[in-house]
């Protein structure tokens, strides 16, 4: 059977209707065209954006792992103190009495870098990195013995703790001279007071007062300003992002010019690009409150023993960037400080510099030095 045939509507017929409807620039391809144009730019960014945010990291990672051992500097050597722990200890000359050494917060032992050389001409001398600094890695928690249940790993009783171990697995002579600066001076007064027969004196340049940390106008400067700088510091440095600026010439190592060899401006690099030094930099500074409140109470509950001469080596400042109010504090407080604890100690001013003397002006730290090492050599051959 034949069926009748409906007539399809006429598809040329409907185009035209919908394409009078249609507004100017609604072009369906053109409408294709710049999305896929946006999703082109998108894509592109995306990418860009993933270079930068993993490329650094991993290219500063495979750096750090070849630099580590290509910058160990010559005559350094790795002690096992114990515990699991290896500190990187460099010494230079021979002789006695030994000058030991102890860097500024945060900071490694290339700070002595040219004190050291001047040292080593007259005795013997050494400088180490503590715990996490420098070539010294991170300790690992250990709860089994001796006092590293007591102290913070970034504190200056655990500090103490393993420059004790160390002076005993290096086999080091003592009595020695023990020369600290800022946090250096905390754990030089804190192992004189309890190893006082280990030491015959201590040398303290900048030191920090115990009190220090109880006025309102310095915890705001310390934790609000300089610490959130450093925690910054880190994250930079974590992020590959140091090792970009110091090649783009915005960043660059504290020492350096005349008289400061290649190994040791790399060395200085290497540590603003180690996301590992740069924790322990931050530790340090952080828990520095604690370590000077740990001072404060060995000092009453054991005075310094009459034996151990004292030294104090200043500036014109403490930091010459600092506002003057807090200079001052600080000038207020070590002279307080000073003439309670160590009424004879010995007073050297240096003037034009502020705590950035011991490597930008040594020759002054290893003048009164050489005078100490030359006084107890004539004593001891008198003897």
């Amino acid at each position: 059977m034949l069926r009748k045939r409906t007539a399809a509507p006429d598809d040329n017929v409907g185009n035209s209707k919908v394409d009078k409807n249609k507004a100017p620039g609604t072009d369906e391809g053109a409408g294709g065209e710049n999305n896929k144009g946006i999703w082109s730019t998108v894509t592109f960014v995306g990418k860009i954006l993933l270079v930068i945010i993993f490329v650094p990291p991993f290219l500063n990672y495979a750096s750090l792992q070849r630099e580590g051992l290509m910058l160990q500097p010559k005559g350094g050597v790795s002690v096992d103190i114990g515990l699991g722990q290896k500190i990187h200890l460099m010494c230079k000359g021979k002789g006695q009495p030994v000058v030991m050494l102890d860097a500024p917060t945060g900071m490694s032992s290339d700070v002595w870098f040219h004190i050291q050389e001047d040292i080593s001409h007259v005795t013997k001398v050494c400088t180490y990195d503590r715990v996490g600094l420098g070539f010294s890695k991170r300790a690992i928690q250990n709860e089994t013995t001796g006092m590293e249940k007591v102290w913070g790993l970034s504190t200056t009783g655990r500090m103490v703790d393993d420059l004790h171990r160390l002076i005993k697995s290096a086999e080091i002579a003592t009595p020695l001279i023990l020369v600290g600066s800022e946090l250096g001076t905390l754990n030089g007064r804190f192992y004189s007071h309890i190893h006082d027969s280990e030491v015959s004196d201590l040398v303290l340049i900048d030191p920090i007062p115990e009190d220090l940390f109880e006025e309102d106008q310095w915890q705001q400067y310390w934790y609000r300003n300089l610490v959130p700088s450093l925690q910054v510091m880190q994250f930079s440095a974590a992020t590959g992002l140091n090792r970009m600026f110091i090649i783009l010439g915005l960043m660059e190592p504290v020492m350096k010019g005349e008289g400061v060899s290649l190994d040791l401006v790399q060395r200085q690099k290497y540590f603003l690009s180690n996301p590992a030094h740069q924790s322990s930099a931050v530790d340090e500074h952080f828990f520095l409150n604690e370590s000077a409140s740990q001072v404060k109470e060995i000092s009453k509950y054991k005075p310094l023993s009459s034996r151990t001469s004292v030294s104090v080596i200043t500036g014109d400042s403490f930091d010459e960037e600092l506002p003057a109010h807090l200079n001052q504090m600080v000038a207020t407080l070590q002279k307080k400080c000073l003439e309670e604890l160590y009424p004879s100690a010995k007073h050297i001013h240096v003037h034009g510099v502020d705590r950035k003397m011991i490597y930008k002006s040594p020759s002054a730290i290893s003048k009164h030095l050489m005078k100490m090492i030359a006084q107890r050599q004539s004593r001891k051959q008198s003897q």
